[in-house]
C-alpha cells in the first residue's frame, strides 16, 4: 500500500525520561492504534509519521523554548503537547508562551490522553 493511501493514524513521540509514566501513554497510544516512540529528542528520521509530540515537562523542559521550531522543521503537522505538574506554573507558562498549543497539568494529560490520541 503506498503512503498516500495509508489510513494507519500518525504516531505519538514523547520526549520524556519518566519510563513508568511512558507506559502509560504507550498503552493510550496502542489503544487508538498509533505507533509510540520515546526518547529525550526528536528522531532525525521517519519524522513524517509523528501526529503528536509529547513535551514532559518535569524530566524534558529544556527542550521548551526550541520544540516548536523543531517541530515546524521535522514534523509540521503533528500536534505538539506539554505536560507538567500543576504546581509548576513557570514552566507551563514558559510552554505556553513558547507556542506550544496544549499545555495541561499532569493530571490533566493522564485522564485526557486516551481521547487526545483518539481524535
Amino acid at each position: 500500500m503506498s503512503k498516500d493511501c495509508d489510513s494507519t493514524p500518525g504516531s505519538v513521540m514523547m520526549l520524556s525520561g519518566d519510563l513508568l509514566f511512558c507506559s502509560r501513554v504507550k498503552v493510550a497510544a496502542a489503544a487508538a492504534g498509533r505507533q509510540f516512540r520515546m526518547g529525550g529528542q526528536l528522531p532525525d528520521e521517519d519524522t513524517d509519521s509523528i501526529a503528536y509530540v509529547v513535551l514532559d515537562l518535569s524530566t524534558r523542559s529544556g527542550l521548551t523554548n526550541k520544540l516548536v521550531e523543531l517541530c515546524r522543521e521535522k514534523c509540521p503537522n503533528a500536534k505538539l503537547i506539554a505536560y507538567g505538574p500543576h504546581v509548576d506554573v513557570n514552566k507551563l507558562h514558559a510552554a505556553k508562551t513558547a507556542g506550544i498549543e496544549t499545555v495541561l497539568s499532569n493530571g490533566q494529560f493522564s485522564n485526557q490522553m486516551q481521547a487526545i490520541f483518539d481524535s
